[in-house]
């Protein structure tokens, strides 16, 4: 209200906290790109956001799900206020006590609800018990990874290396028969028939998408999934192929959110949206440059349905204005962010350490493909750039060519 109070997530109205207090957290969607773009360029408003949800958790017992007008509305899968509360931690934001974010994030990681009690029995999410069990287990297996680096930051080392371990829970879905993660009942067999092409809206084991989507969603772990498929190549071969098979979605009730299709990746949901930059993690920066050009130029327009999906409270756009300065959050809570093809000649963004100028030389549609990345007017021999260097201002500047290139 004008005076600063607010209603909790119990019902009970609140005095003025001491800062402001938002709602409308489409967490699911936006702890990939929206928050992480805040971060960047609004982290006086992240603190506000992130002490609003700190106080949800007290309020409610957990951090938000899909927060709605003091109301939680249980939409979506997982448990993303964790990511996004332990993506604040790990970069350090000002103005959030992180042993209390701490506790926040430890308290949800720990809850029961949504089929968690069902996770620590078993080491993932039976289908036979839980619900879309792929969706729900991946997104916790990536807070948990989030978790762990939160608690990292805080000190807590024994909680960081428990974390880590729960987040490889996807592992136990990897069919390594077929190539893709597929769900798996309480006693461990596999559900039959299996087909990577159906979808069924809301009653199947997925959350609008397949398991040609939902096989990639391992943006914590690329390494670890390539060693299921045996190797980087073997898995590059694999991720290669998601966007030469048919666009066909099988199933009387497929999800209608599975939408700007290249083949199978579907830029039209956030469970796609970190996909095209394992390629840059797994050393072939170049396949990134080619995907992530084709989607800005045909999956968005300055016209009547110029998003290839829903615009999901700012992830859609954040999603273009991040990949269009040339770089992404691939990894949750991770403070770093992978290079990919920048589309804008130069741009300066106000951040933290003042501005931050990003200059891409003979740049365009046939030089799409970064040689040589420079940091302050020194080369800079890594793949990606840490939350702190970006955030600190300066100039960030890529030589941009023709020629494919592993140039760090």
């Amino acid at each position: 209200d004008v005076d600063g109070k607010y209603r909790g997530a119990d019902n009970e109205v609140y005095d003025n906290p001491g800062h402001d207090t938002y709602t409308t957290f489409s967490l699911w969607d936006t702890y990939r790109a929206k928050l992480p773009l805040l971060s960047i360029t609004h982290p006086e408003m992240m603190d506000d956001v992130v002490n609003t949800m700190i106080n949800i958790c007290e309020e409610q017992g957990f951090l938000p799900i899909w927060h709605l007008w003091a109301c939680e509305t249980g939409c979506m899968v997982g448990s993303p206020g964790i990511i996004a509360v332990a993506d604040a931690v790990a970069k350090g934001i000002e103005g959030i006590d992180a042993e209390r974010a701490w506790e926040a994030i430890y308290t949800s990681c720990m809850h029961d609800i949504r089929g968690g009690r069902h996770r620590k029995a078993y080491g993932y999410m039976p289908n036979d018990l839980v619900a879309e069990s792929i969706a729900h287990d991946m997104e916790f297996a990536i807070a948990d990874a989030a978790a762990a680096a939160a608690a990292l930051s805080v000190g807590k080392m024994e909680d960081a290396r428990y974390f880590e371990e729960r987040s490889h829970s996807y592992r136990h879905y990897f069919d390594s028969s077929t190539g893709f993660i597929r769900p798996r009942n309480s006693e461990g067999g596999w559900r039959t028939p299996f087909d990577p092409f159906f979808s069924d809206h809301t009653f199947d084991d997925y959350c609008e998408g397949n398991a040609w989507q939902y096989t990639w969603l391992v943006p914590h772990d690329v390494e670890g999934l390539a060693a299921c498929y045996g190797g980087r190549e073997q898995m590059i071969e694999k991720l290669d192929s998601l966007f030469t098979v048919s666009s066909k979605i099988t199933g009387e009730n497929a999800s209608s959110d599975i939408s700007g299709l290249i083949g199978q990746y579907a830029h039209g949901n956030e469970p796609s949206h970190h996909t095209l930059y394992i390629y840059s993690m797994l050393g072939q920066p170049w396949k990134c440059a080619d995907k992530v050009r084709e989607v800005l130029r045909t999956l968005y327009f300055d016209g009547e349905a110029g998003l290839s999906g829903n615009e999901d409270v700012g992830q859609m756009s954040a999603w273009y204005v991040m990949s269009a300065l040339g770089f992404y959050q691939a990894e949750p809570a991770s403070a770093r962010y992978w290079f990919g093809s920048p589309i804008v000649a130069e741009a300066t963004l106000k951040v933290k350490g003042g501005e931050m100028h990003i200059v891409a030389e003979n740049n365009s549609e046939q030089n799409r493909y970064i040689q040589r990345v420079w940091l302050n007017g020194k080369e800079y021999r890594q793949p990606w750039i840490s939350h702190s260097d970006l955030t600190a201002g300066g100039e960030l500047r890529f030589e941009m060519g023709d020629k494919p290139t592993l140039w760090y």
